[in-house]
Formats: C-alpha cells, structure tokens, sequence
C-alpha cells in the first residue's frame, strides 16, 4: 500500500486502510476508546455509516492491485464496526482481509470489549530487511547505520491474525459509561468532549486497559535458503486518553504502557519481551478567517526488547537470542513512524521516535460542497506539516545520537466520521508516500 507517483485515490482505497491498519500494530496504540458520532448532517441514523467501493492502486509489492471494500457501522451496537476487503493483481498478489471491531460482550455492561481481524495473502515482492542464510557479515540489515538496498525481496506468504480484550475503567469521563458520545457538525465537534481540560483520570478522559493475542507468519524462499518468522505473542497495556475528540484530537494528551511477551508457543522458536511506551500531546490554536481549526500535535515512542542476550560464540560471532523477530518489536519506517522510508526499515533491540505535526482545517471543503458527491460525506480536508526524528540501536544508550529524520506533508479528510489521510516524506534516503485511515497519533 506504499505510493511513490501518481494520482492518489485516497476515496477508493480508504475501506482497505482501515483493515491494513492492524498489520501494522506498532503504529497505534492497541487499545483504544469507545465511542460513537452522531452526525448534525444525519442524525436519524443514529450513527450508522454504511459504505462499499471498489478501488485500485499500484504498489511495489502487489503492482497494479484491484479490489473491493465495504464497511458497516453501528449496527446491532452503535460504536460496532464490520470491515472487510478482497483484493488481487496481475502479478499473483491477492488476499482478504476482515474484521470486526468493538463488540460489547456483556450485555449488562458496556465496558467490555471485543475485536477480532484477520489477513491471509501473497505478495510476488515482499521486503524484509533482515540478514539471510550465507549473508556475508558486517553491518547487519535493518541497522541504524545499514545500507537502504540491503534487504530480502522474494515472493513471499504473509498470514496474519490478531484479538483483543478490552476494559474501560469506571472512572474519569468514563465513569457512568464505558462509550463517549460525540456530536458533530461539519465534521468538527461540537458537545460531548471526553477530555482535554485537566490531566487527571479519576476525573477526566478514559482509561483502556488491553489484552491482545496475536499472531503472524511470514515465508520467503531465497537461493540460500528459507527466511521466515513466525510469533504468538501477548501483549498487555494501559491507555489513558485525555483528548477532547479521539479520532481527531485538538487539545489534552494520551499515554500507552504496555509489556509484549512471546512465550514461544507453536511455531514460535524463542521467548521475548518487549517494553514500550508512547505519548502523545496537542495544542489547539483555534480557527481563523479561513482555517476552522489549527492544531500543532506532538508524539514520542520509546521502546526495548529488554529479553534480549548476546555472547561471542567460540568461532567469533556474536550470538543473540530471545529478542523478537524482524516482525516485531523496536521498528521504524512505513505508515506511522519516519514515513519517508519503506515499511520496517529500521529493526534492532531498542528504539526512540519524536515527531511534531502542524493540522490546518481551512473552511473551503471542494469536495464537500458539490451535490453529486455528497454520499462520500466528507465533512472537512485538512493540510499537514510534519517532521520526524529517531533510531534504532543495539544498547539504550546509543539512541542519543546519530538520529535518522524526514519532513514531509500530508492531506487528510473527515469521511463519515473517520479519518483518512495520504502523507508524503522526504529523507536522505529517498521519499514514499502512504494512505492509511486515521491520524497517525
């Protein structure tokens, strides 16, 4: 789902986002607040959207693809989201994906929550920055100091499947009721802010905390032998959210904390545990003569695979164990973090990221406006700056220096009360481009 030139669909191709999001869990938080919109625009709907589309975009990995996606949300519970897509190409790719999200499991209580997403597909140029079988050795793959062309590009499987339990403590904003309710207009909120004024959670925003199993296998076949990575992790974490508007926050701040342990179950060949943390802050500018809202918005992730061993074995090599796979664990690259480079371009045992972002939501809506495009209900674009800065090192105490960076731009709408946004980064290595469904923090 990486862009390099062209038209961007960003309409098209926005059902695929929203379940591609998933595969790339290191991006976002996984937890999440409850919530549901209502729509000044549609209020008899009760929340409920409803969209299918087909789409088409190229890619490096699948080329030209074609596809078709649809969505249902609120029905049967008014925050409950269905998503699925089918989607292949010329090149042999081809793949599904489908999931649902938010599922209250208790019908005597609207904290408990359940969501369930899986992926199966082929890819004819999957990329992995990863050392292979016969590798000559040196700086290894994915390092901070790597070279950008030292990676394994093969036809590749990539199976994934993830669920998760979630809780909503009964305290802050949530302390009548597991879900916020927002109400908008024009896409902008207008009442039933969950946070944002005071930073307190016995007495403002939500507190999530999550229980996530997941799973994800991925094969290449190389002339020097099979790579592949398979894991079976847990994770556990805690979510305090204090945003005013969880899908596009204007002020207030959000912390997440959570331990991922692999315990080396089925195909799983080591145990792991992997550390992180991510904060997010923003500061609301209000609106202007031509902008309805101005917004500078700022995130940090830190994270360490504190399992990991390594010794000098009686040949001279470094040898290390229980860390996490080229899948996981301390990443940078792709969707959410330093998007100028390709996805998962960076990998090793610890790693730092800060990024700040300016969000402008002029008045003018072009799109919105014109009749015959009104069943796209898209409430507001918005225009992006943003920079970056991080890395990724073998001790903690190397991330201080040598910071790998880009600058780019990005281009986002509100779309039946979801976020989807098209970025593009530049950096020392290259540029890329990336469409994704929701701000990246």
């Amino acid at each position: 789902m990486k862009y390099r030139n062209g038209v961007i669909c960003i309409i098209l191709i926005s059902f695929l986002l929203i379940l591609i999001q998933a595969q790339n869990s290191l991006g976002k938080p996984n937890a999440s607040m409850k919530f549901s919109s209502i729509r000044e625009e549609n209020p008899r709907t009760g929340g409920q959207e409803t969209l299918v589309l087909p789409y088409a975009f190229p890619s490096e990995s699948m080329g030209t693809t074609f596809g078709v996606g649809g969505m249902r949300k609120g029905f049967y519970q008014d925050q409950l989201l269905f998503a699925g897509t089918l989607f292949g190409s010329a090149d042999s790719a081809y793949g599904a994906v489908l999931g649902m999200w938010d599922l209250a499991v208790l019908p005597s209580s609207d904290r408990f929550y359940f969501s369930a997403i899986g992926s199966a597909g082929h890819y004819p140029r999957q990329r992995a920055y990863v050392e292979v079988p016969g590798h000559s050795p040196g700086i290894p793959a994915g390092s901070n100091d790597s070279d950008k062309d030292d990676y394994l590009e093969e036809e590749a499987t990539d199976n994934w499947w993830e669920m998760k339990l979630e809780y909503v403590l009964p305290i802050g904003r949530m302390r009548d009721s597991g879900m916020a309710t927002y109400k908008l207009k024009n896409g902008m909120l207008v009442s039933g802010a969950s946070g944002g004024e005071q930073w307190n959670p016995l007495e403002s925003g939500a507190t999530v905390m999550v229980l996530r199993q997941f799973n994800r296998y991925q094969n290449y076949e190389t002339d020097e032998g099979e790579v592949s990575g398979t894991i079976h992790p847990l994770e556990f974490g805690v979510l305090y959210n204090n945003t005013d508007f969880y899908s596009n926050p204007s002020t207030g701040s959000s912390q997440y904390l959570s331990v991922i342990h692999d315990f080396a179950w089925l195909e799983s060949e080591e145990t792991w545990t992997f550390l992180q943390f991510e904060g997010s802050k923003y500061f609301s500018f209000g609106s202007s003569d031509y902008a309805r809202q101005r917004v500078v918005a700022l995130n940090f992730w830190t994270g360490d695979a504190v399992s990991e061993e390594s010794y000098v074995d009686e040949n001279g090599n470094e040898i290390t164990s229980h860390s996490p796979p080229f899948l996981e664990g301390a990443k940078l690259g792709g969707f959410y973090r330093l998007r100028a480079y390709p996805n998962n371009r960076f990998n090793d045992k610890s790693v730092i990221y800060t990024t700040a972002e300016y969000r402008y939501t002029p008045k003018w809506n072009p799109i919105g406006e014109v009749s015959w495009l009104k069943w796209l209900k898209m409430d507001w674009m918005q225009l992006v700056g943003f920079v970056e800065g991080g890395r990724v090192a073998d001790e903690y105490s190397d991330l201080f220096s040598d910071w790998k960076g880009d600058i780019g731009f990005g281009f986002r709408a509100m779309m039946a009360g979801g976020v989807v946004r098209f970025d593009y980064a530049v950096s020392e290595e290259g540029s890329a481009g990336w469409v994704m469904f929701g701000q990246p923090f």
